[in-house]
């Protein structure tokens, strides 16, 4: 089938049109729109839902994962809680080539359903998963470490949102041009030279998405339903200690594929066993012709240098920063900035690592305020948040793995603790392991140590020379290992001009003056971009149309009229 008008409407397009439609307004408009409720109140999704969802994701545990597609009997269990409660679900291990040749075989049918089918059909899959958001929050929480509403938010609600983003980027560039065109050229005094021409939007091959630990369906969905629609199977190699939550999106996706009438196996699922390295063995297979991957730089650069047979999306690691030059709301600031550390316990990779404080202190509304002033103002509001283990706990989460406590262990030796972390019992999981956010203090000279990520619950408040030093620790910190966001918090219009040059210049996406409900860790689909491509902690923005344009090309033919 051809883009465009062409195309025979599919029941699923028709279906969810609305929808699509909306969503393309949205992205052009980059105003607040969500399809997909964050709120998991009985009011919104109904009293029975969060029983519902939670008894379907406990029915998963300590038994074999249904999912049904090619590959031999064998079976992999690699999770294990944050929260310590005892998973041991069992998936499918298919082999490399069963994979990709199962993948490889649904791709025509699925190329030439055309793009409003697959628009329809990928709508579908995400109305599916939505009716089972519970089911996924629980299996993003037990996972990640993510405390409940941030499973449901960040795991659920916004991840969906992220998926229609990208499916509405996807659509609006493969029907750009028009499925069929007549050509008609004059030709002196005989008849004009008449042709029929047809665009094919055709798919580039199999994709391969390699999920993280962290926030496995949010930074996993764009990547997934973008291939898709345009017409590529995907194959989903989770992290090992995060399967669940896409060996459900899977499932469902299958679901919906056989129901529309097509071949399942345009979604597969590739656990992997410990020590296999199946990511990269799938990365540099030849029928792979897209990537994407969330993760360490490390392996980012690794798999941008060598899986040259396919085109790469990479969201790493970076320098995430902050510039406090002054403010008119003190207690504001430090409000925000001390949320901002504590949620999910940094273990985002847009949380600020390193804020830059001139050494002199800063102007604001309570007065001047010394260094230590404001660095104990912002540490005096995490130790409140956290304080209380109960309620602490449901924003801190639980630590996601060992290599973020052993960085806790390791800070201790670089500076001075503003703020030191702290072991806590979590109320409802034991097992659960919990530690509040350390702040250190450094010295402009100490890049050694804050020029590297930390990722977890630390952050450094570095004295610099003025807030112009502090914009150059930026630009070179930023410039040369990359950041998801910056912020920055003055009253003085050319500095907030300074800063926005900076950012640019560096390819930072920039927050000011953040003292209420927005944080600058968070971002909001059809508004925010996350990431930009223009600076080394990604190559790619979620979600623009660079990241959706080439997955698909353009084949034409043409007759004579």
């Amino acid at each position: 089938m051809m883009a465009g008008m062409t195309e025979t409407p599919h029941p699923e397009y028709d279906k969810h049109a609305d929808t699509l439609h909306r969503a393309l307004t949205a992205i052009t408009e980059r105003g607040y729109w969500s399809a997909y409720p964050e709120s998991p109140s009985p009011r919104v999704y109904g009293e029975t839902a969060a029983a519902d969802g939670k008894a379907a994701f406990e029915a998963y545990l300590g038994g074999d994962f249904p999912l049904d597609q090619p590959g031999s009997g064998d079976r992999v269990a690699t999770e294990a809680s944050p929260f310590g409660l005892e998973l041991n679900v069992s998936y499918p291990h298919p082999g490399v080539d069963e994979l990709v040749a199962a993948a490889s075989a649904a791709l025509p049918a699925w190329r030439d359903a055309g793009p409003q089918a697959r628009a329809g059909v990928c709508l579908e899959i995400l109305d599916r998963l939505h009716r089972h958001v519970f089911e996924l929050a629980n299996a993003v929480q037990f996972t990640s470490g993510q405390a409940f509403v941030m499973a449901f938010q960040a795991g659920g609600a916004h991840a969906l949102d992220r998926a229609l983003e990208a499916v509405a980027y996807a659509y609006a560039e493969m029907t750009r041009h028009p499925g069929t065109a007549g050509w008609e050229k004059a030709a002196g005094k005989g008849d004009p030279l008449r042709m029929t021409k047809t665009f094919h939007v055709v798919p580039r091959g199999v994709a391969l998405v390699i999920g993280c630990n962290t926030f496995p369906t949010w930074n996993s969905y764009p990547g997934l339903f973008a291939s898709l629609v345009t017409g590529n199977p995907v194959v989903v190699k989770p992290h090992p200690r995060a399967v669940l939550p896409l060996a459900i999106t899977v499932k469902y996706a299958r679901e919906v594929l056989a129901e529309a009438g097509f071949d399942p196996n345009l979604v597969l699922l590739a656990p992997e066993a410990p020590g296999e390295k199946l990511a990269t063995t799938l990365a540099l297979h030849p029928a792979v012709k897209i990537v994407d991957f969330t993760g360490s730089t490390e392996y980012g650069d690794w798999l941008e240098a060598n899986a040259r047979q396919a085109t790469v999306y990479t969201e790493k690691a970076g320098l995430n920063a902050v510039v406090i030059d002054s403010t008119d709301d003190f207690a504001g600031m430090c409000r925000n900035l001390g949320f901002t550390l504590t949620l999910y316990s940094g273990q985002m990779c847009t949380t600020s690592q390193n804020i830059l404080i001139p050494a002199g202190g800063i102007d604001t509304d309570q007065g001047r305020k010394s260094f230590d002033e404001v660095a104990a103002g912002i540490a005096a509001v995490v130790g409140k948040l956290t304080a209380d283990p109960a309620r602490g706990v449901e924003l801190t989460g639980a630590i996601v793995n060992d290599g973020v406590l052993e960085r806790l262990d390791e800070v201790t030796k670089v500076g001075a603790a503003v703020l030191e972390s702290r072991t806590v019992e979590h109320p409802a999981f034991p097992g659960a392991v919990v530690r509040t956010p350390t702040i250190v203090r450094l010295a402009a000279a100490d890049t050694a140590t804050y020029g590297r990520e930390w990722f977890g619950p630390i952050s450094f408040v570095i004295a610099t020379d003025s807030t112009a030093h502090s914009l150059e620790l930026l630009r070179a910190t930023v410039g040369e290992s990359g950041a998801l966001t910056a912020a920055v918090y003055s009253t003085d219009p050319a500095v907030l001009d300074a800063a926005e040059a900076a950012a640019i210049d560096v390819g930072v996406h920039l927050s000011c003056n953040l003292t209420g409900g927005v944080f600058v860790n968070q971002s909001a689909a059809f508004s925010d971009f996350h990431g930009s491509g223009a600076n080394p902690a990604a190559n790619a923005a979620l979600t623009d149309g660079a990241y959706v344009a080439s997955r698909f090309r353009i084949v034409q033919s043409r007759r004579p009229a």
